[in-house]
């Protein structure tokens, strides 16, 4: 079975092609432009890279956040339209899980954490087991020092790893020398960590209802919250 992978919850954009043998293909894209802008003429460049049609695939999965609101949705519809007119199922991924996943041969605790922006990291805990991960946490939105604090509570080797780790790696240090830091290389969720986790889920048909595949909505979006705001001055 041939699967796309689209993620789009970041400011990079990660589209992947690969099957039960391997990835065939993957491309990530950061730039200036929004990544809903980049999401089309990344999946065109990599169907034609690879020489695939869009015919050719069997399924298509998708990352759903936390992440940038935007890039999530456009990521999410690109998705259901492709998954809509090829007929093919589809699976969706926390974006998260992703981020922790690139990690998942460590022995200590993970703590992906994604940059929100606004000051705020979506993040969440998880364990690493034979053959990848276990979230320990629901997903949570906090600033660095929420997320510090917690960090220094937990008394366990932890690993951190995404931007958001990244952007405020001075703050999170604090929380002691039982906290390190991934490579910058594993900062951004990849679509193709997407498509082998993907792949299980298809071969045993364990799909998602087109209709009900939202994204993961930790937060009110800026536009949320300047309505509830002007209805509480108004």
């Amino acid at each position: 079975m041939l699967v796309l992978g689209i993620e789009t919850s970041t400011e990079q954009t990660a589209v992947a092609l690969g099957t039960e043998q391997g990835i065939v293909a993957g491309a990530m894209l950061a730039a200036a432009r929004p990544g809903g802008e980049m999401v089309i003429p990344a999946i065109e460049h990599l169907l034609a890279w690879s020489n695939v049609s869009l015919s050719s695939l069997g399924g298509i999965a998708v990352g759903l956040g936390p992440g940038l609101f935007t890039g999530m949705r456009v990521g999410i519809a690109t998705a259901k339209t492709l998954a809509q007119t090829l007929h093919v199922p589809i699976v969706g991924l926390a974006s998260l899980d992703l981020v922790a996943f690139s990690v998942g041969y460590v022995r200590t605790l993970i703590c992906a954490a994604i940059d929100a922006k606004r000051g705020e990291v979506f993040y969440a805990f998880y364990l690493p087991v034979p053959g990848g991960i276990t979230r320990q946490t629901d997903f949570e939105v906090g600033s660095p020092a929420h997320l510090t604090a917690e960090l220094e509570a937990r008394r366990e080797d932890i690993l951190m790893v995404g931007n958001g780790a990244l952007a405020y790696r001075r703050e999170l240090e604090e929380a002691g020398n039982h906290v390190s830091f991934a490579s910058p290389a594993h900062a951004f969720p990849a679509a193709t960590a997407l498509v082998e986790l993907s792949i299980a889920r298809l071969t045993r048909e364990d799909f998602d209802r087109l209709y009900e595949l939202k994204p993961f909505y930790v937060r009110k979006s800026d536009a949320q919250i300047a309505w509830d705001r002007g209805r509480r001055t108004g």
